[in-house]
């Protein structure tokens, strides 16, 4: 392989981790929030909502950015504007000063994650394309990692505004470097799609269901497993709380192994065994052991992580010419679901506890392997290798 193309993919990797490194970075940090702000942990959980509600609201607009300008211009200057809204909620006087911050970074998420899709989709073919995007989607989940851990043990151990200090300063970083390493495309000489030209053909239509059920679980288990396992007996702190967020490192390794032994299998097959991943995990939760949990935990989110690498994949293969403006409704539809995630589950918390949210987990991981099954017809990447 060339090493412009090395770099490229390493490019790609932080890509993940630039889209995804603010995201989440409060949901270790809930009750911090609540006793900082003196609001409950369910009014605390909307610095998660505000955010993805942001990203669901830009996206839909992203493929037209991204057709005005060159795509690493696009995606470098983007990573480096998230340091922004960091360190802006480290500064934070108020609960709604850090609400609004929170909806800005979702603002500027869309246009990293997007167009490195939609840069994917341009530069690759066949086959390669779901590799790549594997490799892709493992550095958000790095991304989604140090979020998450790095507010978490920061906070225990210096604070909350420090931890977004030092986020904002890893933006930063990961942005200067994605300018370092990402090639330009070479230019496009097709013009322009309008922005729904070809995004609501059936298969896509159901690559956005997945979207939306995939986020839905995750955001759900993971934000109300926190407060579950804050509570006797477990009663995690947040720097446990934020090392917990390691059994995403499972899916660092596992999906893109998978994307390689997936390149001349159907992208369904790969949908489908992540959602038996994500309903076996779901399940094992429910057993009253803490290692149990985490297993669990740990099934669960390589499962979400792969049916988002088969999604994303899926939607570059038949987007055909207007893959950004498809991205970007997937990428609504998988936001809704996150916020959604973040909502939905509190009635059952407040009725059934954990054991509640576990079934509305699992409905919506059934809904997933239903699709796998019935809406996406089962492509088969041409085996075209990059040059």
């Amino acid at each position: 392989m060339k090493p412009r193309l090395h770099c490229a993919r390493l490019a790609l990797f932080l890509c993940g981790c630039a889209a995804f490194l603010n995201l989440y970075a409060t949901q270790s940090i809930l009750t911090t929030f609540a006793a900082q702000f003196h609001i409950s942990a369910k009014a605390a959980g909307w610095s998660i909502t505000v955010t993805t509600l942001a990203v669901a609201i830009t996206a839909p607009f992203v493929g037209r950015l991204t057709g005005r300008f060159e795509q690493r211009t696009v995606i470098a200057v983007a990573a480096l504007l998230l340091a922004v809204p960091a360190l802006m909620t480290a500064y934070a006087g108020s609960f709604a000063q850090v609400l609004v911050w929170r909806f800005v970074e979702g603002m500027l998420i869309p246009v990293v994650f997007a167009t490195s899709v939609a840069y994917i989709g341009d530069r690759w073919r066949g086959a390669t394309v779901t590799e790549v995007t594997s490799l892709y989607v493992a550095g958000t989940v790095l991304g989604g990692f140090a979020g998450r851990f790095v507010t978490g043990v920061m906070t225990e151990y210096v604070g909350w505004r420090e931890a977004f200090e030092l986020l904002a300063v890893l933006s930063v970083m990961v942005g200067g470097f994605i300018q370092f390493l990402l090639p330009d495309n070479p230019p496009r000489v097709a013009p322009v799609k309008a922005a729904s030209s070809g995004v609501f053909r059936k298969p896509l239509v159901a690559a956005y269901a997945v979207g939306f059920c995939v986020l839905f679980s995750q955001v759900a288990a993971f934000t109300y497993a926190g407060l579950y396992l804050g509570l006797p007996p477990f009663n995690l702190g947040p720097a446990a709380l934020g090392t917990l967020y390691m059994v995403f490192l499972l899916a660092l390794i596992v999906i893109p192994i998978a994307g390689r032994l997936s390149k001349a299998r159907p992208h369904a097959e790969l949908l489908a065994v992540a959602a038996a991943l994500g309903i076996s995990g779901s399940a094992l939760t429910l057993a009253p052991s803490l290692w149990c949990i985490v297993v669990g935990l740990a099934l669960s989110s390589t499962g979400v992580f792969l049916a988002q690498a088969a999604a994303n994949a899926f939607i570059s293969a038949t987007a055909q010419g207007n893959k950004a403006g498809a991205v970007g409704v997937y990428l609504t539809c998988y936001y809704l679901g996150g916020s959604c995630g973040a909502i939905i589950p509190a009635l059952m918390w407040e009725r059934w506890g954990w054991a509640g949210c576990v079934a509305l987990i699992i409905g919506f991981q059934l809904l997933t392997l239903l699709i796998a099954l019935t809406g996406w017809k089962p492509l088969k990447p041409e085996l075209i290798q990059a040059s």
